[in-house]
């Protein structure tokens, strides 16, 4: 199998993106070694300004996800992104897939549309 192909895609950062999209790339990619990993920071679709690094979503392909369920795969995501969601990521959106299942079907799913609300707006009741 060649070696990983790691994408960054979408949000306005393009490129290598912000350095917390750097920050989840690399530790995802430490953690576990992915065959396909991309890191796409949606922010701007949930009202970040310029430069915001609030909201993302990761395509995350790794042969350490045979043989789990979908929640185990989704705790060693967030387990090596601990610090990141403790902090600055606000959402994250997760799609973890071992080889086959990318290899069978390699299309993530669309993003989930900004619902609106923030941490600085007050909700009604």
């Amino acid at each position: 199998m060649r070696g990983p192909l790691l994408a960054a895609a979408g949000g306005a950062m393009g490129g290598a993106g912000g350095p917390l999209a750097r920050a989840i790339r690399a530790k995802l990619t430490a953690a576990l070694q992915p065959t396909h990993l991309e890191v796409r920071n949606d922010s701007p679709r949930h009202g970040g300004g310029p430069g915001a690094e609030t909201h993302f979503g990761v395509v995350v392909v790794s042969g350490r996800f045979a043989g789990l369920p979908l929640l185990q795969r989704h705790r060693l995501v967030h387990e090596a992104l601990q610090a990141e969601l403790a902090g600055p990521l606000h959402a994250l959106q997760v799609i973890a897939r071992t080889p086959q299942q990318w290899q069978s079907d390699p299309r993530a799913p669309p993003a989930p549309p900004c619902l609106g609300g923030s941490k600085r707006e007050r909700r009604r009741e």
